[in-house]
């Protein structure tokens, strides 16, 4: 099983960012700090739960950039615009609801997983995203999508309106056969970026950055419960067949070994001396991509917040994100102050 412990430098240059009163585009340093968030549909509750937790101990505008793919995308948005504590709270309170995931639609030949009730109710009344703001952040996201024809992984960012975000964001979650078809923008099809690229931390490292902190939203024994062949089995590689990618969404351990290698080996050669950190919870709530189960949801989502505190407190001891998960968002506090 591999060590993901990382590198805590990562955590030591948000902190001292966040002391020093630095902000996206007024750096003092030269470091270059990004953001990965792994996707896995409802499995994005942890991530969610470790933002909220990231926002309370200051930390949010520490970073430079931000990458995410699938529910990755929205979680990373929500830290660059401040919305932590909805991010912890939109997967079992909003999404872990039949009017977002209902496999009886499937009878009348509806999408299962509605993007249509996630991005225009959601989003817009229960859990509002400025996308204006996303549009204008001096931290910028990239949102991992995937060709449906060859199933590489690509980047949108940069997009000039809402409309264009809004629909970055249905491409970057659009399910093989789950969500209707492949999601159109820039004249080109994409479907879900997990596919392509569920955990983006070679491409943070290729674009420049010097420390990246990744968000796992599955367990290291979840990763690791055996090592992958040089190929899918026959049954994933049959499904790819009937809906390019749902197959390849169903191998875990395949997907993420390379980037399972570069965060555990601090001699990798992709390296090249840069510090990496991730945070993964501890222990599974048993939820996966599709769950609705609104308890282990909610589970997931404070494992996920448990998970982000105790690394917090690695560097900064002091730091008291308060008694109450459901709080209202505060302030940063600390109990030696």
């Amino acid at each position: 099983m591999p060590d993901l412990q990382g590198d805590d430098e990562v955590l030591r240059a948000l902190v001292r960012r966040r002391d020093e009163g630095s902000v996206p585009g007024r750096r003092a340093d030269d470091h270059r700090i990004a953001l990965v968030v792994g996707g896995g549909g409802m499995r994005g509750a942890y991530a969610g739960g470790m933002v909220w937790a990231l926002e309370q101990a200051g930390l949010a505008k520490g970073f430079d950039l931000a990458y995410g793919s699938s529910a990755g995308a929205f979680v990373a948005t929500a830290l660059l615009l401040g919305h932590g504590y909805d991010a912890s709270r939109i997967f079992p309170d909003d999404m872990a609801r039949p009017e977002f995931i209902d496999p009886r639609r499937l009878r009348t030949r509806r999408p299962m997983v509605s993007l249509d009730h996630l991005i225009d109710e959601i989003l817009v009344h229960t859990k509002p995203t400025d996308w204006d703001a996303l549009r204008d952040s001096p931290a910028p996201l990239r949102v991992l999508v995937t060709d449906p024809d060859d199933l590489t992984p690509h980047v949108l960012t940069g997009l000039p309106d809402a409309a264009g975000w809004r629909a970055a964001m249905r491409a970057t979650a659009a399910i093989p056969l789950l969500t209707g078809p492949p999601v159109r923008l820039g004249g080109r099809r994409w479907i879900d970026g997990s596919i392509g690229d569920p955990l983006p931390v070679a491409r943070a490292l290729r674009e420049g950055a010097t420390h990246v902190l990744v968000l796992l939203t599955r367990t290291v024994e979840e990763l690791s419960r055996s090592d992958p062949t040089d190929r899918a089995p026959w049954w994933a590689r049959g499904i790819d067949l009937v809906a390019p990618g749902l197959g390849t969404m169903t191998q875990d351990v395949r997907r993420h070994a390379a980037s399972l290698a570069l965060l555990s080996d601090a001699a990798h050669p992709d390296r090249g001396g840069r510090h990496l950190l991730a945070i993964t919870p501890q222990r599974s709530a048993g939820i996966r991509g599709l769950t609705t189960d609104v308890p282990r949801v909610e589970q997931a989502s404070r494992l996920g917040h448990d998970a982000a505190v105790a690394t917090v407190r690695r560097i900064d001891p002091g730091f008291d994100p308060g008694d109450e998960f459901r709080a209202p968002p505060g302030s940063y506090r600390r109990t030696d102050a």
